[in-house]
C-alpha cells in the first residue's frame, strides 16, 4: 500500500511547522492555517495536502481489492478516496468554509465503517480510533464557538496525527492479509 503511505506521509508535512518559520501557532491555530493566504510556507503545505489527496484517491481501487467483499469495507475505502478528493479541494481552496466539516464527515464515516468489519482485536483500534476523531471533531466546533485561541490548535494538532495513524492502521490492516506465506 505505498499509495496510502505516500498520502499519510503527505498529510502528515504539517510536521515540518515545528521546523519552519510558518508564523503559526501550534497552541491556538489549526493546521489549516498553515496554507492560508499570507502564510510564508503555504505552498508546501498546500502541495503536501494535493499530494497526500491524490495518493488517497489513486489508493481507492487498490483497497476496494484489497478489501473484503462486503459493504462496510467498501465504505472505508470510499471513505479514503473521498478524503483524498476533499483534500485535493482544500489544496486548491484553502479554507473553504464547510470544507473542515465535509472531511471530519468523511473520516468519521470511515472509521465508523471500520467498526463493523475489523475483526475483535482490530475492531479495539477502530473504536479508539473513532472514538478520537469524535472526541477532537467536537472539541474543536466548542474551541471554535469559543473565538480565536483556546488551544483549537493542540485539538487539531491531535485530530491530524489520529488520522494520519488510523489511515497508516488500516493499510497495514489490508497490507498484513496479501504478504506472501512463507512455507
Amino acid at each position: 500500500m505505498i499509495l496510502v503511505g505516500l498520502g499519510v506521509l503527505a498529510y502528515s508535512a504539517w510536521l515540518l511547522e515545528f521546523f519552519l518559520p510558518t508564523g503559526v501557532s501550534a497552541l491556538h491555530d489549526p493546521v489549516r492555517e498553515l496554507t492560508d493566504s499570507g502564510m510564508p510556507y503555504r505552498d508546501v503545505f498546500r502541495a503536501a495536502t494535493a499530494v497526500s489527496g491524490l495518493a488517497f484517491v489513486l489508493s481507492g481501487p487498490p483497497l476496494v481489492r484489497m478489501a473484503p467483499v462486503h459493504w462496510t469495507a467498501r465504505m472505508s475505502a470510499g471513505s479514503v478516496s473521498l478524503f483524498g478528493v476533499l483534500a485535493m479541494v482544500d489544496a486548491a481552496y484553502p479554507m473553504s468554509p464547510g470544507l473542515d466539516l465535509l472531511m471530519n464527515l468523511a473520516f468519521v464515516v470511515g472509521a465508523g465503517s471500520l467498526v463493523l468489519w475489523w475483526p475483535e482485536g482490530w475492531r479495539t483500534v477502530a473504536i479508539a480510533g473513532l472514538t478520537l476523531m469524535l472526541a477532537t471533531w467536537l472539541a474543536m466546533l466548542v474551541l471554535m464557538s469559543l473565538g480565536p485561541g483556546h488551544f483549537l490548535g493542540i485539538v487539531s494538532r491531535v485530530q491530524a496525527l489520529g488520522r494520519a495513524t488510523l489511515l497508516a492502521i488500516g493499510a497495514s490492516y489490508l497490507y498484513r492479509g496479501h504478504l506472501p506465506r512463507v512455507p
